[in-house]
């Protein structure tokens, strides 16, 4: 199975020096079944104070970073390497009463799923509910075929464009334009598939683009996705960017409900507003598999750029 390794840095520049706040980073990958870290490390310059990790209540781990220095620059550099056993979701497996929609879950995921299945975002007109039924096929429409459909059609019908504004379209500004970047793409088929009543969260973490065969869009750069409950299979994850089913070629990071508790760095500093330079972002993903000959790809994000270019 592959082994990926990736270096994920992200440089603040100022004209002077400044003071620095808590940072907050999101840095480790979640261990599951298809994915098990091999290890993990975080650079900071100037060196902190204090360097903390908590789990959120999505259970990813959160590390927080307090500084006392005084600099004209801030560089964080998150390392890692995971062992990946790609998924790929068999109907089969899916529980009976799942294998069609619609269905409703049992009674003891219910309630631990109530706000996944919530709807987070406006939907005048019901635009997405209407677009996500487009892809039901009578009374009883095979579940996970009704999700690659999904997932398929966003990637054909819809055109990845850098957007240089701050955070994530409405999903029926994104219907409208037929545009957008991944972060855009996954919370509109989050939304479509709430509201059919199934349970969607929002993952954030990386893009591997193999060698050969079809190049990914968002590779070189932090993606985003989304997984969807299924009983049976559990968490599965759908990326509409790239038309992926499963997880192959995606390193989990993080696991929200709402893609505004995903932000891979934040925090605060001191200064004058006119002191900031902007930032740098570059991600390297390489395939370290033990006798392949190393693949990577790699981008560097200018601070105009950083939330297009991030997903």
């Amino acid at each position: 199975m592959p082994v990926y390794a990736v270096e994920h840095t992200t440089t603040y520049r100022y004209r002077r020096p400044v003071g620095f706040g808590e940072h907050r980073l999101m840095g480790r990958p979640r261990d599951a079944a298809d994915q098990r870290l091999i290890d993990w490390s975080v650079e900071i310059s100037p060196d902190p104070d204090r360097v903390t990790s908590v789990q959120d209540a999505f259970g990813n781990l959160v590390t927080l970073i307090s500084i006392s220095a005084r600099a004209r620059e801030l560089r964080v550099v998150n390392r890692l390497r995971v062992d990946h056993h790609p998924s790929d979701p068999d109907a089969g497996s899916l529980a009976d009463y799942a294998a069609s929609w619609p269905f409703a879950y049992d009674a003891d995921d219910t309630a631990d799923l109530a706000r996944a299945r919530e709807p987070h975002a406006p939907d005048p007109g019901h635009v997405v509910g209407r677009w996500a039924r487009r892809f039901l096929n009578g009374t009883a429409t095979p579940t996970l075929d009704m999700l690659r459909a999904m997932t398929n059609a966003i990637r054909d019908d819809f055109t990845y464009r850098a957007r240089f504004e701050e955070g994530v379209q409405d999903p029926a500004r994104t219907l409208a334009l037929r545009t957008g970047t991944c972060r855009d793409y996954a919370v509109l088929m989050m939304e479509a598939v709430r509201s059919l009543g199934l349970a969607a969260r929002f993952v954030t973490g990386y893009l591997h683009t193999p060698s050969v065969g079809p190049q990914r869009v968002g590779a070189g750069a932090t993606h985003a996705w989304l997984e969807v409950f299924l009983p049976g299979l559990g968490w599965v994850d759908f990326d509409p960017t790239n038309a992926i089913v499963g997880s192959r070629d995606l390193i989990r990071v993080a696991c929200v409900r709402d893609w505004r508790q995903a932000v891979p760095l934040a925090g605060t500093w001191t200064g004058f507003p006119s002191d900031s330079l902007g930032m740098d972002v570059s991600v390297r993903v390489e395939d370290m598999t033990p006798g392949m000959t190393p693949a990577s790809q790699s981008t560097v994000v200018p601070f105009a750029e950083r939330q297009a270019c991030a997903g």
